[in-house]
């Protein structure tokens, strides 16, 4: 089995459950998978060594929200937003009409430029939505396409009520044939708890639908105001709620509960309900900041994602969502690095697999262009990545 050193790493941040930060280290790869990591001076030989130049290393970012099935934009609501419009999800439904106007091979080359674009930035695992469909033929459609092309899938029929359609009636077609045409190309159902989107009984059809059909939940929740999502996210065993913006002491103290199976210290038990935090959506919606130095203070697994959709968050920077958790967020580098890495991963049910660099784990590095892990938010904006490796090839 073919072996590649990475060595002259000037910071590796390694993100493992002793947190450590490593100077002047090395990382061996064997195949796929990461085989050492250590002191640079201690290293073993390997096939293949690449001199990193004193540059940070960190594990890739695991983006565990996007929006990256659609077609055209909607550019104009932005700006409508930015000068004084109040974000409604009804603009949903404009998505939904170009997305259906593109052909499978249009749809597929734009997800997977996409997924291209992110990758470029660190990203080495990422999650996507269908949702911008409503329709069984569509939501089919939008799983086939995307599940090549992304590391995770989730189903998001209930992201919308089309017009036209009674709201009730609908949530019966998305838990019942829509549910059924897409079950098995998908990792996880969502549904958007939201006002002027799905209603809390609603919300708990789809839930009880996912639950009983052996899929893994997911809650859009607490976007737009306080509301049901993350109360029904922890009742359901969710992996995540997302957005989170309004949160009541309940909310918080229920999110907290819901890890007492979980030992941070041995990253082993039963984890709880994520947190996910979308910066880069709020700045779009002028939303408040999601809480999350409330969230990590009171025991709180959180993730930070892009969100990445042609509303409210056309970027998939994780770079950026990183450097604003530190900025606006309050949070600490480290936290805002494992929120975007291990984090990401709890919310998807990966982290054995990914979102640290660790013996065993899927050789996902990010190489800075930087010294230090720091300069993401010393340099907001600049474009730091300088290489990589998603299982164990150079990208």
């Amino acid at each position: 089995m073919a072996t590649l050193l990475l060595t002259n790493i000037g910071q590796l941040t390694t993100v493992d459950q002793n947190a450590r930060v490593l100077e002047h280290a090395a990382v061996l790869i064997q195949d796929s998978l990461i085989a050492w990591v250590g002191d640079m001076g201690q290293a073993p030989q390997a096939d293949e060594s690449i001199d990193l130049g004193g540059r940070a290393v960190l594990p890739g970012w695991v983006d565990s929200h996007s929006h990256l099935i659609f077609g055209g934009d909607r550019a104009e609501e932005f700006v409508a937003r930015m000068a004084g419009q109040s974000y409604a999800a009804g603009g949903i439904a404009v998505t939904t009409s170009a997305t259906s106007q593109l052909s499978d091979n249009e749809l597929s080359e734009a997800v997977a430029a996409r997924r291209a674009e992110a990758l470029a930035m660190g990203t080495t695992w990422m999650e996507t939505k269908t949702g911008y469909g409503l329709a069984v033929d569509e939501e089919t459609r939008h799983s086939v396409l995307g599940k090549p092309l992304v590391d995770s899938l989730t189903f998001l029929g209930a992201h919308l009520v089309p017009a036209g359609w009674d709201a009730d009636e609908y949530t019966e077609l998305v838990t019942g044939p829509m549910l059924d045409a897409v079950a098995d190309n998908v990792d996880f159902v969502d549904v958007f708890c939201e006002r002027g989107a799905f209603t809390e009984e609603q919300s708990r059809r789809v839930l009880e639908a996912a639950r009983a059909k052996g899929l893994a939940t997911k809650v859009h929740g607490n976007q737009l105001g306080p509301g049901p999502g993350v109360q029904l996210a922890v009742e359901f065993g969710s992996h995540s709620v997302d957005h989170v913006n309004y949160l009541e002491e309940e909310d918080i103290q229920a999110l907290a509960g819901s890890w007492a199976g979980w030992d941070s210290a041995t990253r082993t038990g039963t984890p709880g309900t994520v947190a996910t935090c979308l910066p880069a959506c709020d700045l779009s919606t002028r939303q408040p900041l999601a809480p999350g130095r409330e969230l990590l203070d009171a025991g709180v697994r959180i993730a930070l994602a892009s969100n990445c959709n042609p509303g409210t968050s056309y970027t998939s920077n994780m770079n950026f969502c990183v450097a604003t958790a530190v900025l606006q967020m309050n949070l600490s580098l480290a936290e805002a690095i494992e929120a975007a890495t291990y984090g990401g991963a709890l919310a998807l049910g990966v982290a054995g697999q990914t979102g640290s660099i660790e013996v065993g784990k899927r050789a996902d590095l990010h190489v800075l262009d930087a010294p230090v892990a720091a300069h993401l938010a010393y340099r907001p904006g600049m474009n730091l990545t300088h290489s990589v490796y998603r299982a164990g090839k150079a990208i």
